[in-house]
């Protein structure tokens, strides 16, 4: 196989045949389901997933989710009404603040926050970062918590790993709380759950265990994040949507998804990853996408720890 750039791109026309396809097989016919419910939140992914259903149900059996909640970024709910419009699905809006209130997410979450910056408090703004740029320096992935001040002064300090584990379990509440959400809607209408995860977070763990990881069919797991914006393109998902940065939406500072987990951009991590999967050498895709072979090593070292790691995320229960 001759490695490119371009290796990675797919037939758009194709590969939405082939998942409408197998969409209408799996709903219909394995599960019985009479349409989809989708989760939707202004991002390319759920986005592409909604107009994958739309196109094979019809938009009358489509149903968008949308589920803000306190840390939630106004626009996602904006842009995730003009995606509904576009395709002419019907949606609801779930506000989650009070159903993640009740977990206590905000208040175990904040408790952890403040053992480590003991000023923090509801005026501030705060998120997990990994600092390091992996095409800058291999290195293990140490989170830091940042906190920015009303006068936007930013702080930044090394996670505890009991206040990193407690503050990613909290907020978690929120991802959960969303998938029964999701179950609701489904089972009120006899409709199937769809996820929206792409193959970077599936494989790499980028989800929440019977979380943003619970549903009935996953029909865009095999596809990386750059082939899913061409996917977007094709279906012609609104141009806000497909410019717009992935952000994690999670926490109450705005973070990319870049920052928080991957550490590369998707243009890179994935051509690197394919070429990976696909056997091509170290040397061949540095050579291919204009980076060093130390890059290309530091990106597939750690894809590897990645998955290696968060195995137990994707198995079925022993």
């Amino acid at each position: 196989m001759k490695f490119t750039k371009d290796s990675i791109n797919i037939d758009p026309v194709k590969e939405t045949a082939e998942i409408t396809s197998k969409l209408r097989e799996n709903v219909t016919k394995k599960l019985k389901k009479r349409g989809a419910v989708v989760g939707i939140s202004g991002g390319i992914d759920s986005s592409v997933v909604l107009a994958l259903c739309a196109k094979t149900f019809g938009p009358d059996r489509v149903l968008g989710v949308m589920m803000p909640e306190n840390d939630s970024n106004p626009d996602s709910l904006e842009l995730a009404k003009k995606l509904s419009s576009k395709f002419n699905t019907k949606y609801v809006v779930e506000n989650m603040t009070e159903a993640v209130a009740g977990f206590g997410c905000y208040k175990r979450r904040d408790e952890a926050i403040k053992n480590v910056f003991p000023e923090f408090n509801s005026n501030y703004k705060a998120k997990i970062i990994l600092p390091t740029n992996l095409l800058e320096k291999e290195s293990l992935n140490v989170f830091h918590l940042t906190i920015i001040a009303p006068d936007g002064t930013e702080k930044s300090e090394r996670m505890p790993l009991k206040e990193y584990l407690q503050i990613v379990a909290a907020s978690n509440f929120k991802q959960r709380s969303r998938m029964s959400m999701l179950y609701y809607h489904a089972e009120a209408r006899n409709y199937a759950v769809i996820g929206t995860g792409n193959k970077n977070e599936h494989e790499q763990g980028f989800f929440v265990k019977y979380g943003d990881g619970g549903a009935d069919i996953k029909p865009i797991a095999y596809l990386f994040k750059t082939q899913v914006f061409q996917l977007a393109e094709y279906l012609e998902v609104p141009e806000e949507i497909r410019k717009r940065t992935p952000t994690t939406d999670t926490y109450s500072a705005e973070q990319t998804q870049e920052e928080f987990f991957y550490r590369v951009p998707f243009d890179i991590l994935d051509r690197v990853w394919f070429g990976w999967e696909k056997g091509i050498s170290s040397k061949t895709i540095a050579e291919a996408l204009e980076l060093t072979e130390e890059n290309v090593e530091s990106i597939i070292h750690d894809t590897q720890r990645k998955i290696r790691t968060t195995e137990y995320l994707r198995m079925e229960p022993l």
